[in-house]
């Protein structure tokens, strides 16, 4: 007998629920209301370009009307969850807003994840639908759908866009409005499940509503100044929460604009369309920033239509943000947010001092923040803290996960993030750090503890140690250390076989070194905070920690 669903809810008190409504935030708009309010408006401009498609607003709402109609027709339900996992191409945008149409919950996944996380969301959301292409940087989605039905006997349905083989082709659906639900969902219901970072494990899954996401991308355009001639480029994932709504590719959409899809990150590759399609805003994470930077240095491309370089995802140094205006020769906007929630921007009018040294304020009036110490009392104004916070665009809380809940959140509702951060007397954040072994590698969160776990299982590996290593271009790199078992494996190898589980590449280590012990506790403990300290200490300053024989790939 399988498990009753659990009901998606994000609650708010009633008395914020009124007072975000009073202040204008909450205005009870959908997904679905905003999709066909756009397409009302402005039916025959350009809402998408993908290499060579150009899908006009019109255009996007008839292939999410179908793309409704068809999953309703497999046997899908209006509340069914959904793993997507699409990259940058149109049909990502065409799917989401679908799902939406139909009444159903999307699970958004990145191409990156494997069989590991995608099992997770599907297990967690109580999923019972895979959408996923064909191919996407040279994997096959398909290999992985066979093993997630395996896996996961709930994922009744798989629907693939392109060579679907056994699976049910996007690209069979047929229009068939009367299929359509006939009103659209509570604006306070949710209307996705997000990803988390991960900070203990694998991702907890985050549930936002029609009405608190909607008001954090529409506040986000006024902050910066998104408008109908805006044309965004999404490098970074689209599924990933920064280039979906910080504005990204939902604010450029809510203001009438165009986003425009790169599915390479490389310089060359992205200047060509910034030209091309004469790009006026993007966001990256540094190590994006300071790679593309200094190409655009020596670029022919023509770069003159950017606006707006907005780097998020991970601390920017100020000297790094130095690099990346220098390079671009364009306002720098610094972003510093998080999918549960919060986000701040530096301002396109503040000054050089402020875009350089701090990571933005937040974007309402009713983000309430608090920096405090290890005793939960607020510190001085300028003294490094924990940052919380609640607000109408932060969650209550996690789907699905009481154990997250209890450590996340205060009674009162305010969010732990888990960074340290320093406020200023005009509500200006300064990002120190973050307050656990919570590995930043070019924007992507990634737990110590999860990486330790699969090289535990490598019956090669007697312990394994993760730790952060601070990198000019990742933020942070991922680096193994190794206490083995008989023979030693090579490093190449272990690496292989990390990738091979069906792990993210971007959670496989960087660097792996053997060491031939760890040092315990006086009860005969391994004080993973204190030990991950000592070897990220003792690697930095140059020493060897026993014997240690560093191995890169």
């Amino acid at each position: 007998m399988s498990e009753p669903l659990i009901v998606l809810r994000q609650t708010w008190p009633e008395d914020f629920v009124q007072r975000y409504r009073r202040a204008g935030y909450w205005r009870g708009e959908t997904f679905p209301g905003f999709l066909r309010e756009r397409v009302g408006r402005f039916p025959e401009r350009t809402a998408i370009v993908d290499h060579e498609q150009r899908w006009t607003y019109a255009q996007l709402g008839e292939r999410a009307q179908t793309i409704a109609a068809g999953l309703l027709a497999m046997g899908l339900h209006p509340g069914d969850r959904v793993v997507l996992q699409i990259g940058n191409v149109a049909e990502f945008y065409s799917v989401a807003f679908g799902l939406f149409l139909a009444g159903m919950i999307p699970v958004y996944a990145l191409p990156a994840h494997r069989i590991t996380e995608i099992s997770h969301f599907v297990h967690k959301a109580q999923a019972c639908a895979y959408i996923a292409q064909q191919q996407y940087g040279g994997f096959d989605y398909r290999v992985l759908a066979r093993e997630l039905q395996a896996r996961e006997p709930g994922v009744r349905h798989v629907v693939i866009s392109g060579d679907a083989a056994e699976f049910t082709p996007l690209e069979s659906f047929t229009p068939d409005p009367a299929r359509l639900p006939a009103t659209d969902p509570d604006p306070q219901s949710v209307a996705f499940l997000q990803i988390s970072g991960g900070s203990t494990g694998l991702s907890k899954l985050i549930p936002r509503t029609h009405d608190d996401y909607i008001y954090s991308f529409r506040a986000s355009n006024e902050i910066c100044r998104i408008t109908q001639d805006s044309r965004y480029l999404v490098a970074l994932p689209a599924a990933h929460n920064f280039p979906m709504s910080s504005p990204g590719a939902l604010g450029t959409l809510y203001a009438g604009g165009t986003v425009v899809l790169s599915r390479s990150t490389a310089p060359e590759d992205a200047f060509a369309l910034i030209e091309r399609e004469r790009v006026t805003d993007l966001g990256l994470v540094p190590p994006l920033a300071l790679l593309w930077a200094q190409s655009a240095q020596q670029t022919r491309a023509d770069l003159s239509s950017l606006r707006v370089v907005q780097v998020g995802g991970a601390k920017l140094t100020p000297e790094a943000a130095r690099r990346v205006i220098a390079g671009f020769k364009c306002q720098l906007q610094q972003v510093f947010g998080m999918a549960e929630g919060l986000v701040n921007y530096t301002r396109l009018d503040d000054d050089e001092n402020t875009i350089l040294n701090t990571q933005g304020r937040p974007i309402s009036a009713d983000d309430e923040v608090l920096v405090v110490d290890d005793q939960g009392q607020a510190v001085p104004i300028g003294q490094s803290g924990y940052l919380l916070t609640r607000g109408p665009y932060t969650i209550r809380g996690y789907h699905n996960d009481d154990a997250a809940n209890a450590r996340a959140f205060t009674e009162d509702g305010f969010y732990r993030t888990g960074d340290v951060v320093q406020r200023s007397a005009n509500g200006y954040l300064t990002v120190q750090g973050r307050a656990n072994d919570h590995i930043n590698r070019a924007g992507e969160k990634i737990s110590a503890e999860e990486v330790e776990d699969h090289l535990l299982a490598h019956p090669q590996v007697f312990d394994a140690a993760v730790v952060s290593i601070p990198d000019e271009y990742l933020g942070e790199r991922i680096c193994a250390f190794i206490i083995v078992r008989g023979e030693k494996p090579r490093a190449p190898a272990l690496k292989a076989w990390m990738r091979e589980r069906g792990l993210a590449a971007f959670k496989v280590p960087d660097q792996i070194v053997f060491v031939d012990a760890f040092e315990n506790t006086a009860v005969g403990k391994t004080s993973r905070k204190e030990l991950r300290a000592r070897l990220r200490g003792e690697f930095l300053g140059g020493q060897s920690a026993s014997p240690a024989s560093p191995s890169n790939t």
